[in-house]
């Protein structure tokens, strides 16, 4: 089952939450088979995404959808992660040219997204209640470190993400398999109101300093093949067995991570009415039918002759189409 744990370093100015995506990565990958599916590279890099944007999204509890984008100009054109509120999440790239790597399965992103240093990452936050006319927030920053130097570790991005678009400390370790999506998230918070946690006297910034460091060089020694295969008990117990760790209760089951995509037949009918009545019905001249696939989940919306008057009809009682989601 798929399971986020949070938990607080006592006393110290760190947090930290670490997620295990089993059953909900394998649904992802399921929906995908055959001559749909992925290359290796690329099955892997969505699921170091997926593992990363539920880190995210539950270290900072935003009402809404979190959306983690790597574009550029390499065979993997984008690829895409988002994430709600209640921890659903959904994941898929576009792919435009050979991603095949060696026996790991694993590439560099220079090589997959960032081949001529253009690459970017962007992360989105989309209010659940937005306003009309109010804009998403969003940052972006280049897939290149401070020197221009490539970042090839899609963890490597993000932390240079947080430092630069959010002023946080953060070390990230992530690793996926066609079996799991895995990640740990370790952060540095302000100083004020730390002590707290512990009752005790406020720590100076060369403590909090020390704290954080130590700490992250221990996340930083977790190697992917234990985070990929150990339990979360167990990795916990192993990298900060000296740390005195508040846990707070994990997220598992209904209230946990979970694949969960929000296309629907409602949102294509809108899209295809957005397309206008002449290019709809150009499409049907000429292929007698409209096919429509969401790239997330697999599922494909078919419109018919009937289904096209439809959604053109005038006045609110017509429904969107009659046709079965396929």
């Amino acid at each position: 089952m798929s399971e986020l744990h949070r938990f607080l370093f006592d006393g110290q100015p760190v947090r930290g939450v670490l997620v295990r995506l089993t059953d909900s990565w394998r649904e992802v990958l399921a929906r995908r088979k055959d001559g749909d599916a992925f290359d290796a590279p690329v099955r892997h890099l969505l699921g170091e995404m997926a593992a990363a944007g539920v880190l995210m999204q539950a270290n900072i509890k935003f009402n809404g959808t979190l959306i983690l984008q790597i574009f550029g100009d390499g065979p993997v054109k984008v690829a895409v992660s988002e994430v709600s509120s209640d921890l659903g999440f959904r994941t898929t790239a576009k792919v435009v040219g050979e991603t095949a790597a060696s026996d790991t399965g694993i590439l560099p992103l220079g090589e997959m997204v960032n081949r001529h240093g253009q690459g970017r990452c962007a992360v989105t936050l989309d209010p659940e209640d937005r306003m009309p006319g109010q804009q998403p927030y969003q940052g972006v920053v280049p897939l290149n470190g401070d020197d221009g130097e490539p970042l090839s570790r899609l963890a490597d991005v993000l932390e240079h993400y947080m430092a630069k678009s959010e002023q946080l400390e953060t070390k990230l370790v992530l690793a996926a398999n066609d079996e799991i999506a895995a990640g740990l998230l370790i952060q540095r918070l302000p100083l004020e109101g730390e002590a707290n946690l512990a009752g005790e006297g406020q720590r100076d910034q060369a403590e909090a300093d020390e704290d954080y460091n130590r700490i992250a060089v221990l996340a930083a020694s977790l190697k992917r093949e234990e985070l990929l295969n150990l339990d979360a008990d167990t990795i916990l117990h192993r990298l900060f067995w000296e740390e005195k760790l508040i846990r707070f209760e994990p997220h598992q089951g209904a209230v946990g991570p979970k694949f969960e995509c929000t296309c629907s037949r409602e949102r294509v009918s809108n899209m295809l009415r957005g397309l206008g009545r002449e290019e709809i019905d150009d499409i049907m001249a000429e292929q007698g039918r409209i096919d429509v696939g969401c790239d997330f989940c697999g599922a494909r919306y078919q419109f018919d002759a009937v289904d096209v008057n439809e959604l053109f009809a005038e006045g609110p009682d017509h429904p969107p189409g009659s046709s079965n989601l396929q």
